[in-house]
């Protein structure tokens, strides 16, 4: 049975102006000119359902509602438009691709259906995407709204072979499934943190070098460093990528810095050092070592300053 409903706020009781106040609803189909009415006998009333077994799905009808008491008609409502009830698409999506971003993130790509023959509107799509050694019933469905047709998934295993399927939906229900699609997850990203830190200061500028980060069998190659640093005092973040195992920072010496060195590669961000607390320096020079932010430092009156962190790289 095919239905469709007009929904209104009901009208308050102060403004009915009397009793055996109720509800004129008038419909008809687009485009037609005769109006039929039907009389909802109740104040509190703000549905109303019209069922027809031969009304075709998604079926366009002009609706207005106005009301009555014991003294009367009143005016009706403006014309809105509203559908009867949409069948579920009946065409998959096309062009479905998929790509790894990382070793825990994808980005799945599809196209709309060429034409759509139910009698709806596509009003999203469902992404399945489940790994090879589970069963496709237990796949994660992820829901996009509109017309978007691309969207990641997030926290997947790295190196590992998932497959993904795509289809619209609307209030009916989902359509067919579109072809499987397999993408495998980047190795994960090395797990080894930077090493021997050292750190100098020379000519205003900071000059940090570390030990070279050997990515395991299993985890994605080494592709470069990221040196984060920031004011001890401040949140924000700054971050430098370089392909080398040293970096020059130009900062000024009168604030104390914290600083932090990660290898990345394709599968992500790998293993951060401890952070390295730089202490505000009152001479032209200075350098030190370590990974704590609570390490001290002692200031000798020679015009080179030695500052020894004692805490040791985390290896």
């Amino acid at each position: 049975m095919i239905t469709f409903f007009y929904r209104s706020e009901t009208v308050p009781e102060e403004l009915q102006n009397g009793g055996g106040f109720g509800y004129v609803v008038a419909f008809r189909p687009l485009g037609t000119v005769s109006w039929m009415q039907t009389v909802v006998a109740s104040s509190d009333a703000s549905r109303y359902v019209f069922r027809n077994e031969s009304l075709p799905p998604f079926t366009p009808y002009e609706v207005k509602v106005g009301v009555y008491n014991n003294k009367g008609e009143g005016s009706f409502s403006p014309v809105t438009v509203v559908y009867s009830a949409e069948e579920e698409p009946t065409r998959a999506p096309i062009s479905i691709f998929a790509k790894s971003l990382s070793a825990s993130d994808i980005e799945v790509y599809w196209a709309s259906p060429r034409e759509n023959q139910s009698k709806g509107r596509i009003q999203g799509y469902e992404v399945r995407c489940w790994r090879h050694e589970d069963k496709e019933e237990n796949a994660r469905k992820i829901r996009t709204i509109g017309n978007r047709t691309s969207t990641k998934i997030t926290n997947l295993k790295g190196n590992a072979l998932y497959h993904l399927a795509v289809k619209a939906y609307n209030t009916a229900g989902t359509g067919p499934s579109s072809a499987t699609v397999n993408v495998t997850t980047k190795k994960p990203p090395p797990s080894q943190p930077p090493g021997n830190i050292i750190w100098n200061s020379s000519d205003s500028k900071i000059i940090l070098n570390w030990d070279q980060v050997k990515a395991l069998d299993n985890e994605s190659e080494v592709k470069g460093y990221k040196v984060l640093y920031r004011w001890n005092r401040q949140s924000s973040t700054s971050v430098i990528e370089t392909n080398k195992t040293s970096v020059e920072l130009s900062l000024p010496f009168d604030e104390d810095y914290i600083i932090e060195i990660k290898p990345f590669s394709d599968g992500g961000d790998g293993s951060s050092s401890e952070q390295i607390r730089i202490p505000k320096i009152s001479n032209a020079y200075a350098r030190g070592s370590g990974t704590s932010t609570s390490n001290a430092c002692t200031l000798s009156a020679i015009s080179t300053i030695m500052i020894s962190l004692t805490a040791r790289s985390s290896l």
